[in-house]
C-alpha cells in the first residue's frame, strides 16, 4: 500500500481524482484485512471533530490497549511555536515529536525513508530505499482545534460546489485562504500528528492514515448526499497534482491506476460507495 501512494503521489493529490483514489485506495485496503488477514469488522473513520479539544484524550490516540497509540517521547529543546508552511501561520508545537512508545504500535519499525526534504514536483530518487526508523508522533491539540473543529467539517458540508469542497479541504493551495490563516481538513490532520503522518509521499505508514482518509471520504460522500442530481457525479480538475493548464481535464471516463493492488476504474466507477464495487454507507 505505501509503495503504491509514492508511485502516484504527484498525480493523487490536489487534483481532479484526488476524492475518488483514495476512496478506492481505503476499499482496497478494507478488502486486504478481509481476504489476507481474516478481519470481520468494518473499516472505522477518524471523525476530527470528537477529537479536536484535546487529540491525546481520543480514543484513537490515548495510547490505551485499544487504541492506535499515543504521543511521541517528548523532544527536548524543541521550539514552542511551529509555522506551517506555506500559510506562514505561527501556532504552538506539539507535545512529542518523538518516537511512539506505548499502546498497540509501540516502538514498531517503518521502512520507508521520511522524504520531506523531497521535492514537491520530482519524484524522489531514494523513495523506495530501506530506511528503518522508529514511529514518530507529535500530537497537536492548537491544530485540531484550529482546523479539524466541527466548524471546519460544517464549512466542508456548506461548499455549494466541488470546487469549493476542493478548496476547503485542501485549503493550503489557495491564496485568498491562506492569508486568512485557514488550513484545510485535510492536510491539518495530517500535520497535527507530526512527521510520519505528514510526509507527503509516505503517511500511509502511520497507522491513522486510513482512518483519516475513511474521513475524507465521508465527508466527500454526505455533501454528495446533499443533492444527488448535482453532486453525484461532480468533478473538476485534472489528473495530475496541482492541476497544471497544459493537463486535459478529467471526465467520467478518465481512467485511474492503483498499479499492483487492483485493475484501473475509470472515475464514473468511484462515484458512488453504493454501486459498482461499493456497498457501504456513513452514518450523518
Amino acid at each position: 500500500m505505501n509503495r503504491t501512494h509514492i508511485n502516484y503521489t504527484l498525480h493523487i493529490h490536489l487534483s481532479g481524482i484526488f476524492f475518488g483514489w483514495h476512496r478506492r485506495f481505503v476499499w482496497l485496503w478494507e478488502k486486504a484485512l478481509r481476504e489476507e488477514c481474516g478481519y470481520q469488522g468494518h473499516q472505522p473513520y477518524w471523525n476530527w471533530a470528537l477529537s479536536a479539544n484535546n487529540l491525546s484524550a481520543s480514543p484513537l490516540f490515548d495510547g490505551s490497549d485499544t487504541s492506535l497509540s499515543g504521543d511521541g517521547e517528548p523532544l527536548e529543546n524543541r521550539n514552542e511555536t511551529i509555522t506551517l508552511a506555506p500559510t506562514n501561520v505561527t501556532i504552538p508545537n506539539g507535545s512529542g515529536g518523538g518516537c511512539v512508545t506505548n499502546g498497540p504500535f509501540a516502538n514498531i519499525t517503518l521502512n520507508l525513508p521520511d522524504l520531506d526534504s523531497a521535492s514537491g514536483d520530482v519524484f524522489p530518487k531514494n523513495a523506495f530505499a530501506y530506511t528503518p526508523r522508529c514511529l514518530t508522533r507529535n500530537l497537536n491539540s492548537f491544530m485540531a482545534q484550529d482546523f479539524t473543529s466541527q466548524t471546519d467539517v460544517d464549512r466542508l458540508l456548506s461548499s455549494p460546489d466541488i470546487v469549493t469542497l476542493q478548496q476547503y479541504m485542501d485549503v493550503s493551495v489557495w491564496p485568498e485562504l491562506r492569508e486568512a490563516g485557514i488550513m484545510g481538513a485535510h492536510p491539518a490532520a495530517h500535520m497535527q500528528l507530526g512527521r510520519a503522518m505528514d510526509d507527503f509521499w509516505t503517511a500511509p505508514q502511520e497507522p491513522a492514515f486510513m482512518l483519516h482518509h475513511a474521513m475524507v471520504d465521508r465527508v466527500w460522500t454526505l455533501w454528495q448526499a446533499q443533492d444527488v442530481k448535482n453532486r453525484q457525479y461532480a468533478l473538476n480538475g485534472t489528473s495530475v497534482m496541482g492541476n497544471p493548464p497544459d493537463a486535459p481535464e478529467v471526465t467520467l471516463d478518465t481512467e485511474v491506476t492503483w498499479g499492483a493492488l487492483g485493475q484501473n476504474r475509470t472515475l464514473r466507477e468511484l462515484m458512488s460507495t453504493e454501486a459498482y464495487e461499493f456497498c457501504y454507507e456513513y452514518a450523518d
